[in-house]
């Protein structure tokens, strides 16, 4: 058992994770953005390494992606911030980004290394199942890395019980099918997927992400999930002035 698979144990509901980007507001300050969320309260973290095009991703994070970029943010400068995670957090860590720049540093050394580093998961939104199934999933497996799916309202049952039958950690809900930074909208089609895919009674965990911004819509997130997935408004918290001396009242806010 990995961090996650320890996390699902032990707490099945009102899961709390937390997006943000590597590298953004400015370099070495990952580990320190994870150890704050942590004390805060936070379940586990996605800390995204930035790609010059993030298809699935809205104005705020495609901005935090581009500034981490210019402050000179890359996979091998984020693996040197992630050798000191472990000596200062404790909770289960995915690390989230396209595949091109995975290819690019190799697929199994990116899956060794970040085995290596102490990174639980990893959430790759453009890798095709079959693909992964066909060529990767050994390496995954292998390093005790748990590769997360997502799911949208137009993913069909089929491919749901496939998913979950390839996964080990939990699947990801998309509350839409559109980039982050929008609202919860319940409307009935999509509170409809939600109870849908509950009656599914997958055995793994559902995590709800994409328009998560404050109690109101984590509470009914929760309603239908195990949790949910708050970024593009932490993201936001990360551009104002003395960011960390406010994640403690954001958690709380979340949470409460």
């Amino acid at each position: 058992m990995n961090r996650l698979n320890q996390l699902f144990a032990t707490k099945k509901d009102n899961l709390l994770s937390i997006y943000y980007t590597a590298g953004y507001p400015a370099l070495n300050t990952t580990v320190d953005i994870a150890e704050a969320l942590e004390k805060a309260g936070a379940d586990f973290l996605e800390v995204g390494f930035p790609y010059s095009d993030p298809v699935a991703d809205g104005p705020t994070i495609q901005h935090s992606s581009e500034q981490a970029l210019e402050n000179g943010m890359t996979l091998n400068l984020l693996f040197e911030e992630l050798a000191e995670l472990r000596k200062r957090v404790t909770i289960p860590i995915l690390l989230m980004g396209y595949l091109n720049p995975i290819l690019q540093y190799g697929i199994e050394r990116f899956c060794a290394k970040a085995a290596e580093l102490g990174v639980d998961g990893v959430i790759v939104p453009d890798l095709p199942m079959y693909e992964y199934e066909a060529l990767y999933s050994g390496h995954f497996i292998n390093n005790n890395l748990s590769n997360i799916f997502l799911v949208t309202p137009q993913t069909s049952p089929d491919r749901i019980r496939k998913i979950d039958e390839l996964s080990n950690a939990f699947i990801y809900l998309l509350s839409s099918s559109s980039i982050t930074g929008g609202s919860l909208q319940l409307t009935h089609s999509i509170e409809d997927y939600y109870k849908r895919i509950k009656a599914m009674e997958l055995n793994n965990p559902t995590i709800i992400g994409f328009g998560i911004t404050d109690n109101n819509s984590f509470k009914k997130a929760c309603e239908y999930a195990n949790g949910a997935i708050v970024g593009s408004k932490f993201v936001k918290l990360l551009a104002e002035e003395n960011y960390m001396e406010k994640i403690p009242a954001f958690i709380e806010a979340i949470k409460s």
